[in-house]
């Protein structure tokens, strides 16, 4: 048997690696019997104890056997799968890199870390052993409460903090509504738009049916003859298009969803970055009994923050509790609490207003660039954190390859389309959350 070099710092948990190792790669054989307790401590001045432990681990995961009187034995692997499991290669691709990236990107140089740590050590201190209790279904009512109070501040929606339900983000709440609902519900999401809408939707059994948006928003009449049962919409900034729908459509779907008993899910995903005027009033606020809100903090703060909270019905929060209550809720109380703290303490609140002077600044930049190229026409509403460009009419393809080129990415409004759909060619989407004015200056089509 081969002398193994042994860890100083952890004998027995170096030595079973070395003998599983051995195992696996089959080195020792099948019904091979290993050496004595006794023997292997000697040779290799460890203590036998140490022997002990690795052999008692091995034993214990099923790789040796015992006999009685007779030593431990080598069990009957299939060496050949773990040998192969083993020696492949992660096949995961390189992420690549783009010298701008008008796709995806976050400002996290802006994030408040010093202020998210003092309100972590002040959480920390008051609230003590309670962090490791079980949280509600429902999320931590402080939070709850805090959230009603800043959708006051902020958007002026009256709400009842008991209807507020804090989640792991925009997903899972996707998913939640769809056990709300029912998974035999049609659910009517706009086309083009945020792909992962309709896929959570579908992934968590329900059907789905694209609704086509345009410059006044999701088309009212093709939605009521969709047969839908849930209209899905982001009324105050569309994504990809950027549209605003305006109030006669908002009171004509509330009057659709009224009529037969629907609801309206409305996504207000970035609400907090209208840079221009101010804030648009909230389709929940025509009808809070057909209509659920719901935002998350994943542009505000961090996309890995993974919260998010949605406004339900009292009809529907009823059926949430039923439904839910048996289980805890997904999302930490730390960061519960912690977020609570900033958004009674106005920290929150400051924090969007820098990162809204970031964002004005960065925006003035892109619309001073796009004005340097003839024919190009822009369509912005002064909402959320991208623009839509498009350059004397150049095809889909020729803006990605040239951007391409440059190494920076870019997607066309095409690329949002759910089903295809005519008169979506020659945008091209230009989110701007991950520059700089400095970056955007630098940029030569």
């Amino acid at each position: 048997m081969q002398t193994y070099e042994i860890n100083a710092k952890n004998k027995y948990w170096s030595l079973y690696e070395k003998l599983r190792g051995d195992i696996l790669e089959g080195r020792l054989k099948k019904g091979e019997r290993l050496p004595s307790k006794r023997a292997l401590a000697e040779s290799l001045s460890v203590s036998v104890v140490t022997v002990q432990s690795a052999y008692e681990q091995l034993l214990a995961e099923g790789y040796i056997y015992s006999r009685e009187r007779s030593g431990y034995f080598v069990s009957d692997l299939n060496v050949e799968f773990y040998g192969r499991r083993r020696s492949e290669p992660v096949s995961t691709p390189p992420e690549k890199k783009f010298r701008l990236d008008l796709v995806k990107g976050t400002a996290s140089s802006l994030f408040p870390f010093a202020t998210w740590a003092r309100l972590m050590r002040s959480v920390l201190s008051d609230c003590g052993e309670h962090l490791l209790e079980r949280v509600p279904c429902d999320g931590d009512f402080e939070l709850k409460c805090a959230v009603a109070s800043y959708l006051y501040r902020a958007r002026g929606i009256d709400v009842d903090p008991r209807y507020v339900v804090i989640g792991a983000g925009a997903e899972y709440l996707y998913g939640v509504i769809v056990q709300l609902l029912g998974r035999d519900k049609l659910f009517a999401v706009e086309n083009p738009g945020y792909n992962k809408i309709s896929q959570t939707y579908i992934l968590n059994g329900a059907r789905c049916v694209y609704i086509p948006v345009g410059d006044g928003g999701v088309d009212c009449k093709r939605a009521e003859e969709s047969g839908a049962d849930v209209l899905h919409i982001s009324p105050s900034h569309q994504f990809p298009t950027g549209a605003v729908t305006p109030a006669a459509s908002r009171a004509r779907l509330i009057g659709w969803a009224n009529a037969g008993g629907r609801y309206v899910v409305e996504d207000d995903y970035d609400s907090e970055f209208r840079l221009s005027g101010k804030p648009l009033q909230s389709t929940f606020s025509l009808c809070p009994d057909r209509v659920i809100y719901m935002n998350t903090f994943s542009k505000s703060l961090a996309p890995s923050m993974r919260m998010g909270y949605m406004v339900l019905p009292p009809e529907l929060y009823e059926k949430y509790l039923a439904l839910f209550s048996h289980s805890a809720n997904v999302v930490p109380l730390f960061e519960q609490k912690t977020l609570a703290k900033m958004l009674d303490g106005g920290f929150f609140e400051r924090h969007i207003n820098r990162l809204k002077n970031h964002y004005r600044a960065v925006r003035q930049a892109v619309l001073e660039k796009a004005a340097e190229f003839k024919n190009c026409k822009i369509k912005d509403t002064g909402s959320g954190l991208h623009i839509l460009v498009s350059f004397d009419g150049a095809s889909d393809k020729y803006m990605k390859e040239r951007a391409a080129a440059m190494g920076i990415n870019l997607k066309c409004l095409s690329d949002y389309l759910l089903e295809p759909l005519e008169g979506r060619e020659g945008w091209a989407v230009i989110n701007y959350t991950g520059l700089t004015p400095q970056a955007v200056s630098e940029i030569n089509l």
